[in-house]
């Protein structure tokens, strides 16, 4: 199987610090089509996301999987599946394997659902998303400028794209 692995927050909606409400979820430009597009190809698609603010108490992981459930119903309702959900909700002096950088969602995924991960892909928005798809074996590696802001010059990322929209040019 070969996925194209999704962070959430900056590539799929757009950033919002500690998103954890609905009414603050806005789509990026160009997500439904891009995820079209990978299906298309034969891609599955799973979103692998930080989300500190559940251990810094900003918000509950119930509230997590309710904003979850419905952003999953915003794909489902466009004929786009969502495969699976990876989430880390330690802060970044925790020591846990699954927080990016580090690249213990991607494995999780890898062993559940037996991922050919050089055939793969990471869309990500931060360059901890491109190191731990790197340690994980996932070497195709595309940042957004949607998200967070890139350090173009020092970026690992095998492509640097303003927005997911542009990735469907990338992946074919």
């Amino acid at each position: 199987m070969k996925v194209i692995f999704l962070d959430r927050d900056g590539v799929i909606n757009q950033e919002v610090e500690y998103l954890h409400k609905r009414k603050d979820f806005k789509f990026i430009d160009g997500i439904f089509e891009a995820c079209k597009n990978f299906q298309s190809l034969g891609y599955k698609l799973i979103v692998v996301t930080n989300q500190s603010g559940i251990d810094r108490e900003y918000y509950q992981e119930e509230d997590f999987h309710i904003l979850t459930k419905w952003m999953l119903a915003q794909f489902d309702k466009r004929d786009i599946d969502i495969l699976d959900v990876f989430f880390c909700p330690h802060g970044p002096k925790s020591n846990c394997k699954c927080r990016k950088p580090q690249p213990g969602m991607f494995l999780e995924a890898s062993d559940k659902y037996d991922i050919n991960m050089e055939d793969s892909w990471v869309i990500g928005d931060k360059e901890a998303d491109i190191i731990a798809a790197s340690a994980a074996g996932v070497n195709n590696t595309i940042i957004v400028k949607s998200g967070h802001s890139v350090d173009e010059t020092n970026t690992k990322a095998k492509f640097i794209l303003e927005s997911i929209k542009e990735s469907i040019q990338i992946i074919t």
